[in-house]
């Protein structure tokens, strides 16, 4: 590699900071506004060149790779947390400079921690799938914030308020004008996602149907429907990246690292430890308490000093 960038993103603008590994001249450059047009103009001077550009994973990564390749340099997102842990511990001043040097810095030694970039296809899948859950956690918010005025009022709880028998019976209570304009609102909001999880659900699961690694997961594993199957395609992507199936467990989070057995330790048992441990505390066995013999008498002080001293008091209290 000639040239090693180091790119850092923002709304309003894009900082860049690059080295010429040959001549060891260092450049800065301002991107602004922070738009695909613009990076494309920064960019073309660097058209046919050896250059790799390091960036975060953050919002604005898309198109700033895909202007990247473009001009047939080589893109490497870099992990957001991980790059700011190796800082290091000392504080210092936090600016788009430093940030957009640091990541140069990384890249020139070897030691960015990388992303996987997915593909075009599976980042718009997984938009998709993304986008879907929104309207499902928006849909259950509103829900209950209908069951909390239900009961806020006394009335009887009941499941799936949006069937037409509970929208009838719903309608029929005798509710103050505000809790009636909080169910209506509810119920419109509800119908309105309706609508546009329809589509959404109907696209994904036609994808399920002829997407060999979803029909896989459909039939050999209990559980998995087509919509979960999509979800799992979305977020994985390639598993060939994994270098086993735990990695990619961990990777999903859906597990703990003790949930399984882990070299030889049975299930639910950190490996060197011999106690078993839960969600959020630790259930080590308490440690037996020792009977001990109540006191029958009052002691004092035997300890030769002390009854020395106690008998030299004696004395001179005797003599006086």
């Amino acid at each position: 590699m000639t040239l090693v960038m180091g790119m850092d993103q923002h709304r309003a603008q894009i900082s860049a900071e690059w080295i010429d590994t040959i001549t060891g001249e260092i450049s800065r450059a301002r991107i602004a506004p922070a738009d695909r047009m613009t990076v494309r103009k920064f960019l073309a001077r660097f058209d046919g060149a050896e250059l790799e550009v390091a960036l975060e994973a953050t919002t604005g990564w898309r198109f700033l790779v895909e202007e990247i390749q473009r001009v047939g340099a080589e893109a490497h997102l870099a992990e957001p947390a991980e790059t700011s842990g190796l800082k290091g511990k000392k504080q210092r001043a936090k600016t788009d400079w430093a940030d957009a040097r640091h990541l140069r810095e990384l890249l020139l030694i070897g030691r960015l921690p990388e992303s996987w970039i997915a593909p075009a296809h599976l980042l718009d899948l997984r938009a998709r799938v993304r986008c879907r859950h929104t309207l499902v956690h928006q849909r259950t918010e509103w829900q209950q914030r209908m069951h909390a005025v239900l009961y806020h009022h006394g009335v009887p709880h009941a499941r799936k308020l949006l069937t037409l028998a509970n929208r009838e019976r719903i309608a029929a209570l005798k509710l103050p004008a505000a809790a009636r304009e909080q169910l209506t609102i509810a119920t419109e909001m509800i119908d309105a996602i309706e609508i546009q999880v329809g589509p959404v659900d109907l696209a994904l699961r036609a994808i399920a149907r002829t997407q060999p690694g979803c029909r896989t997961l459909i039939d050999q594993i209990y559980g998995i429907g087509p919509l979960t199957s999509v979800t799992i395609l979305a977020e994985l992507g390639d598993t060939r990246r994994f270098q086993n199936s735990r990695d990619a467990v961990h990777y999903s989070g859906w597990t703990s690292p003790f949930a399984n057995p882990i070299n030889g330790a049975p299930p639910g048992i950190s490996p060197g430890k011999d106690h078993p441990r839960c969600a959020g505390r630790s259930t080590r066995r308490r440690k037996p308490r020792v009977a001990r013999a109540a006191p029958t008498a009052r002691t004092t002080n035997s300890s030769p000093r002390g009854s020395a001293a106690t008998a030299r008091a004696s004395r001179s209290h005797a003599s006086s």
